[in-house]
């Protein structure tokens, strides 16, 4: 093999071989492929794209690059992905509640990307919380909860990790190819059966058209089932907060008041409608609206929160911790209402300046290095649509300080449009892909 034939090849246009791609990613894993190399495929791919079948192989050969998990349990193995939004914490509902159901969830989450906030985060906003668990304990987790949601190990797909490095810098990140691949060679490793994927379009998501997300979500669809793991995606709306709360705590309560008090609204929706064809996929339920009755049933119950709970102990987490949970989550230092500046209707809601200010309180990482607040963000956020009048509330924002307070305050006022008529409010669910 030969990399310089390999991105020849690409770049001609021609459709290489399984064998030549596996032997790429495997020197991406090991360094035997150079840097420059890395930049010319990634560039050939993004510039001449992939068959349907290379981008499977090439995504099946970066999962192969390093571990993959392998479960021999007594029911299904369930995931799902989402391509990040401002609020979104339904990995937090779905996990113990399909859990709840007969399915396993070994969840490889990340952290805060860009205005979005990460799973992992939000979990570490609970005193004692471990995500970088070993495989050892990894497992135990799965046996004793029926979930666990933890960060990917150095071995899960390091040629994804290897090459997204390449990507950020070489202005190849946006590859339809790219993406699929790097998305769906770390969620393969996990040993799934069945995949649910959210692909959000809108002003709090990555990407903002409808035909941009729908686009992916079938190129995503389309891989996962080529590459064996049986796949279906929904494109969901993402132009409002799915949650009424950004911020790791804060969204860490939102979920506790879906999981233990059976709280309404778009968070409870997207888990209900996610968790229902994913147990119907996965043989739990005869079809997606008798599987979405079993999971709203295990979360009225409480056998969803009981799951919950088992999985914050096993993962370092208070004992208990779904029983009693408002006295383990951080508060804010500073915490104060911002009020609608003239009566009308909520007409948009810029997600990503949200997010954004989310990031600037301390909720999120402007670089690396950065410690995140786990009790900084925005609570009680005025939904899409809502009437209001001059000085009612719009938000309260947590924040570490005054002078931060007052910041978030001023950009949470420019995020907010209010207009003299009432706009038209997309559905949660704009399109579903099916293999």
């Amino acid at each position: 093999m030969d990399a310089r034939a390999i991105i020849a090849k690409l770049r001609q246009g021609y459709e290489p071989e399984a064998a030549e791609l596996a032997w790429f990613a495997q020197g991406l894993a090991d360094q035997s492929v150079s840097d420059a190399q890395a930049g010319a495929f990634a560039m050939a791919v993004c510039l001449s794209g992939l068959t349907e079948q290379s981008r499977a192989d090439l995504t099946l050969a970066m999962r192969d690059s390093g571990d993959r998990l392998q479960w021999n349990l007594d029911g299904p193995v369930l995931d799902k992905h989402s391509t990040g939004g401002i609020g979104d914490c339904v990995s937090l509902v779905l996990a113990p509640t399909l859990a709840a159901c007969g399915a396993y969830v070994p969840m490889i989450s990340g952290r805060g990307l860009g205005h979005t906030g990460g799973t992992l985060d939000k979990l570490e906003s609970i005193p004692g919380m471990r995500v970088d668990l070993s495989e050892r304990r990894f497992r135990a987790t799965i046996a004793a909860a029926g979930c666990a949601i933890v960060s990917a190990s150095a071995n899960i797909a390091p040629a994804d990790k290897r090459l997204y490095a390449i990507r950020d810098v070489t202005a190849t990140v946006e590859s339809l190819d790219l993406i699929t691949a790097s998305i769906l060679s770390k969620k393969l490793a996990a040993g799934l059966d069945h995949l649910v994927l959210d692909v959000k379009a809108g002003s709090g998501a990555f990407m903002k058209s409808t035909e941009d997300a729908r686009a992916l979500a079938q190129s995503l669809v389309r891989t996962a089932n080529l590459a064996g793991c049986a796949t279906s995606a929904f494109v969901t709306d993402m132009n409002q907060p799915l949650a009424a709360a950004l911020g790791n705590a804060l969204e860490i309560g939102e979920v506790m008041q879906v999981l233990c008090n059976g709280a309404a609204g778009r968070l409870a929706e997207l888990s209900t409608i996610l968790g229902g064809n994913l147990l119907a996929n996965a043989g739990l339920a005869k079809d997606a609206k008798t599987g979405e009755r079993l999971f709203q049933a295990a979360l009225t119950d409480g056998r969803a929160a009981e799951a919950f709970g088992k999985m914050i102990f096993a993962q370092g987490g208070p004992v208990a911790f779904a029983d009693n949970w408002q006295r383990f989550l951080p508060e804010a230092t500073v915490i104060r209402e911002v009020t609608a500046p003239k009566s009308g209707f909520v007409t948009a809601i810029d997600g990503e300046a949200l997010g954004l200010a989310v990031v600037a309180l301390g909720g999120g990482r402007q670089v690396e290095s950065d410690v995140v607040d786990p009790s900084v963000g925005f609570s009680d956020i005025v939904p899409l649509g809502q009437k209001v009048t001059k000085g009612q509330p719009l938000l309260r924002v947590h924040a570490a300080r005054e002078d931060a307070a007052t910041q978030a305050e001023q950009a949470a006022i420019g995020s907010i449009t209010i207009g003299p008529k009432a706009p038209q409010v997309l559905p949660l669910i704009l399109d579903r892909i099916t293999p």
